[in-house]
């Protein structure tokens, strides 16, 4: 077997893997059932709606529209102020003349150590009443029935975490050929299995987009003060929750929330890169995981092609053109699912290769002593990548 043949059978393995993967898992991700509004023994649900907000003018206020539109729930709804240089108190201050359910919180000065909205999270936490935290992102847009149906996924799944990934809206070209990629790399390299037979901190994923928290197992944990250094609430807060041994969950929350992340090709790269040396590009990870998605998405449009133009045995190219097909089908069914962009379908190793690109410059960033940073704040590596 020469290197063209082994090259190709790696790459058809590496590609095989996370597709079965992603089609057991997109049997487990589901939707919360839009006729599952009964949350048993507590009835209406109690639930504060946390929302840190820095520099936030353009978003908070289609934000809290959504919120105050909740239905079949008993709702407060805080918004901390971040230090913002905008206007983002005064819109705050309009929707709370309006609604009584609506305060508006200013952040105490940021202490060192903390990262800002791990920080505002936990200040918004300390401030509520109820005993079920939801925290959102203020670019997040809530359907009217998103909050009680949180509630009762999270009795069902008896987690004391829950966490939803909310649809993707995606405008700019490197937006489309990026952001689905988070849907890719959750469900096609989480076993989804694992995370709800196991309570191992390595199954734990988020979305720090939509995450409802029981308040006293929140407690137990340490709250935000457990990843208080962390860029990446996400995957850390889920982990954190899992050491102390209470379980944690996702649903697929695409018909609960909208959230249109970055907004800009560039807002896009550096959002990405801020905290991926605490996922992929962590330093245990970066390399295998560079290695698979290479082997299995990035280098089989290039087999197939080296294959083809050398006359490589029928089964050498064949191998190829499946493990091309993998890739592209493994994204297709997410497009279908997740309402993507087909674009980035037919773009897939490329959007691989430019994620890589991402990782390896944060990694490499970090390996410098460079700092990660968001929105105007500066955070020393080393303190971001704490776990």
């Amino acid at each position: 077997m020469n290197m063209l043949e082994i090259l190709v059978a790696t790459s058809l393995v590496a590609a095989l893997i996370p597709a079965l993967l992603l089609v057991r898992n997109l049997m487990l991700y589901r939707r919360t059932p839009i006729t599952s509004l009964d949350t048993g023994r507590s009835g209406r649900p109690c639930v504060s709606v946390l929302i840190p907000a820095r520099d936030e003018a353009d978003s908070i206020g289609d934000c809290l529209d959504s919120v105050r539109a909740t239905v079949r729930a008993d709702i407060e709804v805080l918004v901390l102020d971040d230090d913002s240089a905008d206007d983002t108190a005064a819109i705050v201050n309009r929707h709370a003349r309006q609604d009584d359910r609506v305060t508006l919180l200013s952040a105490p000065a940021l202490p060192s150590g903390w990262c800002g909205k791990q920080h505002a999270c936990a200040v918004l936490a300390q401030s509520a009443r109820h005993d079920l935290l939801l925290f959102i992102d203020a670019d997040v847009r809530l359907a009217p029935d998103a909050v009680v149906r949180m509630v009762a996924a999270r009795e069902r799944a008896g987690a004391s975490l829950l966490s939803g990934f909310p649809r993707q809206i995606t405008g700019s070209f490197l937006e489309r050929l990026l952001i689905p990629l988070i849907h890719f790399v959750l469900l096609g390299f989480l076993p989804m299995d694992g995370m709800r037979r196991s309570l191992a901190a390595a199954f734990g994923a988020g979305c720090g987009q939509l995450m409802l928290a029981e308040r006293g197992a929140y407690r137990a944990v340490g709250g935000h003060g457990a990843i208080r250094g962390s860029l990446h609430d996400g995957l850390k807060l889920p982990r954190a929750f899992r050491r102390a041994g209470f379980r944690s969950d996702l649903v697929d929350a695409s018909d609960l929330a909208r959230c249109r992340m970055y907004r800009t090709a560039r807002a896009t790269w550096d959002g990405l890169g801020k905290n991926a040396t605490e996922g992929l590009a962590a330093p245990g990870t970066i390399g295998p995981m560079s290695l698979w998605l290479l082997l299995g998405c990035v280098l089989p449009p290039v087999l197939l092609a080296l294959s083809w133009s050398v006359g490589a045995e029928p089964q050498v190219v064949g191998s190829a053109a499946a493990a091309v097909l993998l890739g592209l089908a493994s994204r297709a069914l997410l497009a279908v699912r997740f309402q993507q962009s087909w674009r980035s379908v037919l773009l897939h190793p490329l959007g691989v290769a430019l994620l890589l690109a991402v990782q390896w410059q944060a990694a490499i960033a970090r390996a410098r002593g460079g700092s990660s940073d968001w929105k105007g704040r500066h955070y020393a590596r080393a303190m971001t990548d704490a776990d």
